[in-house]
């Protein structure tokens, strides 16, 4: 019977969770939960200098803004500090690793002489058979591998096939530094291993990572996960991805007003497919996520994609969550607060009435929130430029004369204004826009609105009037 699946998504806490950390997360979720197995989150925290607390939250709220989840508490790599030395000490007792003696000094010489030769910095192995009682006094050693000295190393990778490095290009790496903390090479195995990961999936810059760490699980005796190392994201330009591309932290896209949904959804696209399918549920891509169908080459990041594919979500969403989304977006905004502090009981039913005209034109939670922007403005209403020219003196004459009108209706309603409105335009022999178009500067302050009697209903009968009052 074959093992459980047991995925892990291992970041470094130096920075916010970016976005290509966010597909291998996902990758990783995914396939996980299409067998029926777990994902495990280590925080690779080593590098003591670098890692804050402060980085760990944002990965976690990120990861938890997106959706994905993971079976027990997050792990910390620097915390097994104790277990990776063991692990290092059992292999020189075994033959597999030894302590290695260099000075500092040493080993620049041995760089500067590589450089001078034209070949690549490699360690030149001048501690692997000497006895440690020929050590020199006061230097602490490092622990390096016995790495094979020819022959080659291959890795037999789910995405990127039979991948093969020459033995003579690994050299007898440090496993444990001097001050006796593993290297990241070291730990990473130790904690695979002990964690039970049974498939690694990650960025393919850690192809040559996997050629060592292979030499590192063959001295241990351990077996070798199933490896799947995926192309990264570059820009819609081809070159790698940079902040101007939109290398920034799934916090941002947050910000931005983009849908978890349909990050998940955009991600999953970014490298494989499944067919043609463009959109697809988070529970179809978990019943047909596969490992073969990740490409080789790396995939390109398209702002114009996600904002279109962001629309479709925004448009199929239930109006209460949509709300809860907005509620979310405005924790993480500048004008947040100030709105958040008028979201009482009946704003909120607002909101949500307005919600079907809101959703068709936006595509981001941003774009929903501007619309929306009427509901929460302020008598006397400031009309922006274009609707200023609206309220001229022909279109607060119409104004004028609606506004008796609409006063009489006995229930208010989107139809029943709708009908009062035609029936003046037509008796004042004008083109409907003639006068929907003061009617929305006076209720909105803007040209553009949602449907101009949907803005009626939501905003209700006394505040409409007196919108329209103080146009006039």
């Amino acid at each position: 019977m074959s093992k459980p699946v047991v995925t892990r998504f291992a970041p470094s806490p130096t920075g916010f969770l970016h976005i290509g950390g966010g597909r291998t997360a996902l990758f990783n979720w995914l396939y996980a939960k299409r067998h029926g197995g777990t994902m495990l989150l280590r925080i690779e925290d080593t590098d003591r200098e670098r890692s804050t607390d402060a980085a760990v939250a944002a990965i976690i709220d990120g990861l938890t803004w997106l959706g994905l989840t993971w079976t027990g508490d997050p792990i910390s790599q620097f915390e097994r500090a104790g277990r990776h030395a063991e692990v290092a000490r059992s292999l020189v007792d075994a033959g597999k690793a030894y302590y290695c003696f260099c000075t500092a000094q040493e080993l620049d010489e041995m760089r500067e002489t590589a450089k001078a030769e034209g070949r690549p910095p490699r360690y030149d192995g001048r501690w692997r058979d000497r006895d440690p009682a020929e050590a020199p006094p006061g230097v602490k050693p490092t622990i390096r591998i016995k790495a094979p000295l020819d022959g080659e190393t291959v890795v037999n990778d789910q995405v990127q096939g039979r991948v093969v490095f020459p033995n003579k290009d690994l050299d007898d790496f440090i496993i444990l530094r001097s001050d006796g903390t593993p290297t990241y090479m070291h730990a990473v195995v130790v904690d695979d291993h002990d964690m039970g990961v049974t498939h690694i999936i990650r960025g393919d810059d850690h192809l040559t990572n996997t050629a060592r760490q292979q030499i590192i699980y063959s001295a241990l005796g351990w077996e070798v996960p199933v490896m799947a190392h995926i192309p990264l994201i570059h820009g819609a330009d081809g070159a790698k991805l940079s902040k101007r591309h939109g290398a920034l932290g799934v916090d941002a896209y947050r910000a931005m007003g983009y849908l978890p949904a349909a990050l998940r959804n955009y991600l999953v696209r970014l490298g494989w497919a499944h067919g043609d399918a463009e959109i697809l549920s988070t529970e179809e891509m978990i019943a047909l996520f596969d490992l073969e169908g990740i490409g080789r080459s790396p995939s390109r990041f398209d702002f114009a994609k996600l904002e279109n594919l962001n629309g479709h979500y925004i448009r199929h969403t239930d109006d209460a969550e949509l709300l809860t989304h907005l509620e979310i977006l405005l924790d993480h905004i500048p004008s947040g607060p100030a709105l958040k502090a008028k979201l009482d009981e009946a704003m909120r039913a607002r909101l949500v009435a307005a919600m079907p005209g809101l959703k068709e034109r936006a595509k981001t939670l941003l774009e929903l929130l501007d619309g929306a922007q009427f509901l929460f403005a302020e008598r006397p209403l400031q009309p922006d430029e274009k609707a200023g020219q609206l309220l001229d003196d022909a279109g607060r004459a119409a104004l004028s004369a609606l506004l008796p009108l609409l006063g009489d209706l006995q229930d208010w309603t989107a139809s029943s204004t709708e009908a009062a409105v035609r029936a003046y335009a037509e008796a004042a022999g004008l083109k409907l826009g003639k006068v929907a178009q003061p009617l929305r500067a006076a209720l909105t302050g803007r040209s553009t609105s949602p449907p101009i009697f949907d803005v009626l209903a939501v905003l209700g009968r006394d505040e409409a009037l007196a919108r329209i009052r103080d146009a006039v």
